[in-house]
């Protein structure tokens, strides 16, 4: 504590309890920062790519949250640093603005700092530091606009946009296994197509605007990932509010109502008296007429089906059924707009403002049930106006295991019988010779299964890790299980309810890209091949700066190389041939298409692969990355309150 007097003579306190507070400053408050930078990017440099890591999160309540998506990771952990927090705004901008590559963006970050600590440590000041960076980062955005090209699409010809989509999702869950395994490419192009229909759907192709608010994503356990559907209308989470009312309307006239059916209610505190039968009565039958009134009022206007934002008794129930007029309850606010949206139909907030004008129109209205469950969903489609959409998602890739069907197989304790098609187990492949490759499969009880949600696969000792939902598998503890690998096309695939929340972030995303191609539809090639183009332009652009900048500009030039290497460490290659290897093949044939080839497709050109990612992305992903590490150096002194 810090005393000090006035010219009174009075003490007062300058700081108080300073002795109970850190302070780092200069060199050691900027590598601690720097460290601190690198060990959230450290975090998400294993998820980046097709072949990227998945990590799970464990909230306080015990959900579990299976993803690699860099924003929905950092947005999940509980980061303490304050530097820390910088990195997760960053993902949190990245999403904000172009909705992909929130991991790319944060690994390009840690890297620069990387690099930046280097230059530090050999006395180079560190605003020219941050000075060299950004010279570099406007180099690497021009280089970029450059070797871009533009993407030619109509509301007709929607390939170029799906191929986008499609690299996109090649790094999400959609792709996780290999394609020979799973026949997951089939998967991912139609989700691709879901996407850009419904982005199509709602833009306004002249203005070049697309409002992703009017396409809502809903999910459902269960079914199969061809089940995935795009609705030109809206589902809703609800069912009729009786069990009588008819399932089905078509041509509906729809009023949407977010006042109550029920008797008003003074605004002031009242108090009734009921001192006989007959007041009773009269009070019952002044209730039934508010109620009839409301009913009529609906009638008498035309409307065929009423959705309202609140709840309404039985009586009130009982009422519409017998006047044969169907409703749905408690709907939300967002939904309404949706609807309202949909069908042409106007919001109407109390029961004397309802007019024929007013209902919204709709060519069928259907609710929908799933499976065994008592699960229902409302839909509501051939709408007035389709300019609002939803993206059904029923099931994700995931293998359920089945077995061989052959009768001589039925009594071999090896072999576990799942209801399937046919296959031919590990013991028919050696009786027959057969050298196709086939999987392992150690499948656990049906118990253990359903508390782990697990069932471990292996290809030739490399484990795959396959979530499932369900199995029929009762009666046995352990058992091996043979089957060919390439009759895993015939495997119906499930899902449960964490894959297909990932399922909807993996959507998000290629939604994104979407609009961010209609808004401007430059792209440049991915597998860091952008990256390597930008980092050798960058490295031969370095001479040209006569001060201490170009040191900078140099190791700018190296962060931008970080990108390729984890691709290629993601995929199990050898990181530092792979991109010495690719560089010194985009210097020679000055071609900047040159890339990873993570999937093992053969080539490097990812103009072959048809690997895309857009310009505002990548450009959105060097600006953004440059101009926090520009913050986090220009931090000198870091106080901080002492831990008790």
């Amino acid at each position: 504590m810090a005393l000090a007097f006035d010219e009174y003579g009075r003490p007062f306190i300058i700081i108080k309890e300073q002795e109970q507070k850190s302070r780092l400053r200069g060199l050691d408050a900027q590598k601690a920062n720097i460290s601190a930078g690198q060990a959230v990017a450290r975090i998400l440099r294993t998820s980046l790519g097709p072949k990227g890591m998945d990590k799970m999160l464990q909230s306080p309540d015990g959900d579990v949250i299976i993803t690699n998506d860099g924003a929905t990771i950092l947005e999940q952990m509980d980061v303490d640093n304050q530097i820390a927090k910088l990195m997760v705004e960053l993902s949190r901008s990245q999403d904000y603005e172009i909705g992909d590559g929130t991991t790319g963006v944060v690994v390009l970050a840690g890297s620069l700092l990387e690099q930046a600590e280097k230059l530090l440590e050999r006395g180079i000041h560190p605003i020219r530091v941050a000075e060299g960076y950004e010279m570099a980062s406007r180099l690497a955005v021009e280089h970029l606009e450059r070797i871009s090209h533009k993407f030619e699409f109509s509301a007709t010809d929607i390939e170029p946009l799906v191929q986008t989509c499609m690299t996109t999702l090649s790094s999400k869950i959609t792709d996780d296994l290999p394609a020979a395994i799973l026949s997951v490419n089939r998967c991912k192009r139609e989700l691709a197509e879901i996407a850009v229909k419904a982005v199509i759907a709602v833009a306004d192709l002249e203005r070049k605007d697309v409002n992703l608010e009017l396409i809502k994503v809903e999910g459902k356990v269960g079914g199969k990932l061809e089940d995935t559907e795009l609705i030109y209308g809206i589902v809703v989470d609800k069912d009729m509010s009786h069990p009588q009312m008819p399932k089905r309307i078509e041509d509906a006239k729809i009023a949407i109502l977010t006042c109550p059916f029920e008797p008003p209610k003074p605004k002031t505190k009242h108090k009734i008296d009921i001192d006989s039968v007959e007041k009773f009565q009269t009070l019952r039958q002044q209730e039934q007429k508010y109620f009839d009134d409301m009913v009529q009022k609906c009638k008498d206007v035309g409307a065929t089906l009423v959705i309202c934002q609140w709840g309404f008794d039985d009586e009130a129930n009982h009422l519409l059924m017998h006047r044969n007029l169907p409703a749905v309850r408690w709907v939300g606010g967002v939904e309404l707009e949706l609807i309202a949206i949909a069908t042409g139909g106007r919001i109407v907030p109390r029961f004397q403002e309802l007019t024929p004008e007013k209902l919204g129109k709709a060519g069928l209205v259907r609710e929908k049930s799933f499976g065994t469950t008592k699960d229902r969903m409302l839909y509501i489609e051939h709408c007035a106006n389709s300019r609002a959409v939803t993206i059904f998602i029923r099931g994700v890739p995931v293998a359920r295991l089945i077995c061989c069907a052959r009768p001589e197989c039925a009594g071999r304790p090896e072999v576990v019988w799942v209801s399937g098609s046919a296959l031919s187990c590990g013991w028919c492949c050696a009786r027959e010779n057969r050298n196709m490759p086939f999987l392992r499969a150690l499948v656990q009880s049906a118990n253990s299964i359903m508390n782990l949600g697990y069932v471990d696969l292996f290809v030739d000792l490399a484990w795959l890790f396959l979530p499932t939902f369900t199995t029929s598998i009762e009666s046995v503890s352990y058992a091996n299980l043979y089957i060919y690998a390439s009759d895993l096309k015939e495997i119906p695939f499930i899902g449960n309810k964490m894959m297909i929340e990932e399922t909807k972030r993996s959507l998000h995303d290629a939604l994104c890209v979407a609009r961010n191609l209609i808004r401007n539809n430059s792209i440049v090639y991915g597998g860091g091949s952008a990256e390597i183009s930008c980092s050798i332009a960058v490295e031969n652009a370095a001479d040209k700066f006569p001060g201490v900048e170009q040191y900078a500009i140099r190791s700018f030039a190296e962060a931008l190389d970080a990108i390729p290497m984890a691709l290629a460490e993601n995929s199990g290659l050898p990181p530092i041939d792979t991109l010495t290897a690719v560089k010194s093949q985009q210097v020679k044939e000055t071609n900047p298409h040159f890339g990873v080839d993570c999937n093992d497709v053969g080539t490097n050109d990812m103009k072959e692969q048809n690997v895309f990612e857009t310009l505002i992305g990548k450009q959105q992903q060097i600006l953004l990355a440059t101009q926090v590490v520009k913050m986090i150096l220009k931090i000198d002194d870091v106080i901080t309150p002492s831990e008790y």
